[in-house]
């Protein structure tokens, strides 16, 4: 997709990038999430009916599907005038380079920055660049959410109270205390994909960041520490105290998240790690589920929990498009309040808008109080190597399975740190 992605943009640096439309008055809008489209058809409606503007939009599924459609799309000079861009920040950030994707930051900081305010910080940075970054690209906002998303953990109320657990467990001490009053009474600890790896590795991420911080784990990404580090080794343990107290359901780690999202919603574990979407996907299941959110449990006191989360979807406006004035106007007003309590009601997804709040369900505001809390891989300004981070994924689940210590594991991915880091000098 890369190169395919470096052909298209050669051409886009010579040429504009639109589509072609007869209607000057009508906007089209591009979007991969079907359980979202009667939802924005009815807001289009809306739309037209308050401003003349009509508001085509189109349904593109699955992701991937999608994401060859844009690229396919910039390559032939037919964007839409409003779509997501579903990659990592670097192919967000080449598509801002070959001027396809408008800059926002002047609309959004009219008004004392009346917009910007409005919305989630931790969703803005998904879209945002900041000066000096490692992109080359022009600092400012490119983007806007549409929705936030992030990871907790999540416990069923009534499970725990049968357990004569009165209240979730805020330690990682009192939560493995939790964990043998469950299985006193015959019920599994916690259930969650990590048949994904993906997964896996943000519940460790978790914990990398609460017990060593944010700087020892930017750190060793850049090679200053080993992974053979005792705050690494005690990150891998916790792995291996999960297993050792029986907390992990059978079969976790070949577990694909659908089947875990079951598992919790027919209320076969008590505690389940997911994400804000699950929502959406419990109430579908299991209508009458009783359950909470709440931050991992910590081990050290000292730091912060962070977890997984910001935007979960963003829209561009095509900086080429002949109504590009129009786009940015209709994606203001698809950010405000009115419209993402529509929304949040509607999907069940997190507002990217902070005053929409008060008009959604409790489940999602326990997501929502803990979003300064969020952090995630696209906003860092430097990642870990992919053949590390398998590594170190395949390695959490040879702990869970026993094949090997934490030491053991620690050693292995340290092994694979080095050889990239050499690939890297030559």
């Amino acid at each position: 997709m890369n190169k395919l992605l470096g052909i298209v943009l050669c051409g886009l640096l010579l040429s504009g990038c639109f589509m072609k439309q007869e209607d000057n008055n009508t906007i089209t809008l591009w979007h991969w999430m079907t359980d979202r489209q009667k939802a924005f058809e009815e807001l289009a409606r809306r739309y037209e009916e308050q401003t003349g503007v009509k508001v085509k939009v189109d349904l593109y599924a699955p992701p991937d599907a999608y994401t060859q459609r844009i690229v396919a799309s910039a390559q032939s000079h037919v964007l839409p005038d409003i779509y997501g861009i579903l990659d990592k920040k670097k192919i967000y950030a080449s598509f801002i380079e070959s001027g396809l994707v408008a800059d926002l930051t002047n609309e959004f900081q009219k008004d004392n920055a009346e917009w910007e305010k409005s919305l989630f910080s931790k969703a803005l940075d998904v879209n945002r660049f900041e000066e000096g970054n490692v992109y080359g690209v022009k600092p400012g906002i490119y983007g806007v959410p549409l929705d936030v998303t992030n990871i907790q953990m999540l416990y069923n109320k009534k499970l725990l109270q049968k357990a004569g657990i009165m209240h979730p467990p805020k330690s990682f001490d009192e939560f493995l205390e939790d964990i043998k009053a469950l299985k006193r009474v015959g019920i599994s600890g916690v259930v969650s994909g990590w048949g994904e790896l993906w997964m896996a590795d943000c519940f460790a991420s978790n914990y990398a960041f609460n017990i060593m911080g944010e700087e020892k784990i930017m750190a060793t990404y850049r090679g200053e520490v080993p992974y053979t580090d005792p705050d690494w080794i005690k990150v891998f343990g916790v792995f291996k105290l999960l297993k050792e107290g029986g907390a992990l359901i059978e079969g976790i780690v070949t577990k694909p998240n659908k089947e875990a999202e079951q598992d919790f919603a027919l209320e076969r574990a008590a505690f389940a790690f997911n994400g804000s979407w699950c929502v959406n996907v419990y109430h579908d299941m299991n209508p009458d589920l009783e359950y909470g959110a709440m931050l991992p449990p910590s081990i050290n006191a000292d730091l912060p929990m962070k977890i997984w989360g910001g935007a979960g979807s963003s829209f561009v406006a095509n900086n080429n498009s002949p109504r590009k004035d129009m786009a940015v106007a209709f994606l203001k007003w698809l950010s405000a309040k009115e419209q993402q309590a529509y929304l949040a009601m509607e999907t069940r997804n997190l507002p990217a808008n902070r005053e929409a709040l008060s008009s959604i369900p409790e489940i999602l505001s326990d997501f929502a109080k803990v979003m300064e809390n969020t952090t995630h891989p696209t906003i860092w300004e430097r990642n870990e190597e992919p053949l590390v981070v398998e590594a170190f994924d395949k390695g959490i689940q040879s702990i869970i399975i026993g094949e090997k210590t934490p030491e053991q594991v620690a050693q292995d991915v340290q092994e694979v740190k080095e050889r990239e880091m050499k690939k890297l000098l030559k």
